[in-house]
């Protein structure tokens, strides 16, 4: 089922950007370490020019249908796209505008009209593209490489450092996955190579203080699991202290790569 859906995505990108879709690359957890049964489709897509009001709109219209909840049949998965332009990330400078952006978690937005929730500089796009420079698979077009990069780690660093606020903020309702997160940017940060959420797991828990180990092993078992609510029990008040742990951990690797002017793929 979830080729099925990526070949509708790909068709659905094809036509509505017939005469601009350099490439489409399928990446995250369907490339690095398999999906889960939570796991969402992402997707990059790079442009000869940015999109109009009009293709937006109707990328906006057809994705609602085919992306988590909007499929009728209930069995498909979340998606995840985002569009730049190759005009915006060749050569590379940062920050990086975002053209496009799905996720479900705009779906009320979408639905009450607006079509560009999104921050354009929204530091998530270079991480992704960092990912699909890394590991893709090309649905559409060459390699990544052929059409944007390298990216210096610093500014992938820097990136990552950048998404921590809104992370914290969400972490009240969605420990798992922002737990997840923590220890992937953690593990990315240390090995300079994207993990997928179990594999990130797997490299820190024996790197954790032993109080903190269960906590993260934990998240790691809901995901792996597929559990949709979040059960954690007494393990819960140690949430926040594992996070904090990793928090500086990162800030430490943060800083010390802000300096690297290496590329990161």
């Amino acid at each position: 089922m979830a080729m099925d859906q990526v070949s509708t995505v790909v068709n659905l990108i094809r036509e509505v950007l017939p005469d601009a879709a350099l490439g489409i690359y399928l990446h995250g957890s369907a490339v690095l370490g398999g999906l889960k049964p939570t796991s969402d489709l992402d997707f990059l897509a790079v442009t000869s020019r940015r999109t109009t009001s009009a293709e937006r709109r109707e990328l906006i219209d057809r994705l609602l249908q085919v992306s988590g909840s909007g499929d009728a049949s209930g069995s498909s998965r979340s998606v995840d796209l985002e569009i730049v332009a190759r005009d915006d990330v060749r050569p590379w400078r940062s920050p990086v505008w975002l053209d496009f952006q799905y996720g479900d978690w705009y779906r009320q937005a979408f639905m009450k009209g607006d079509e560009s929730p999104w921050d354009s500089a929204n530091p998530d796009i270079v991480i992704g593209l960092a990912m699909v420079l890394q590991g893709s698979r090309p649905l559409v077009g060459p390699p990544a490489g052929a059409l944007f990069g390298p990216i210096p780690w610093a500014d992938v660093s820097r990136a990552m450092a950048g998404t921590i606020p809104d992370l914290l903020a969400y972490l009240d309702g969605d420990e798992r996955n922002v737990v997840l997160t923590f220890a992937r940017i953690w593990a990315t940060l240390a090995t300079r190579r994207f993990h997928s959420k179990d594999g990130a797991a797997d490299w820190a828990i024996p790197r954790l203080p032993t109080e903190h180990r269960q906590t993260l092993a934990h998240a790691r078992s809901l995901y792996v699991q597929g559990v949709a609510a979040e059960a954690w029990g007494t393990l819960m008040p140690r949430v926040r202290p594992l996070v904090d742990w990793m928090v500086g951990e990162i800030e430490v690797m943060q800083a010390a790569a802000s300096g690297s002017r290496g590329p990161a793929a």
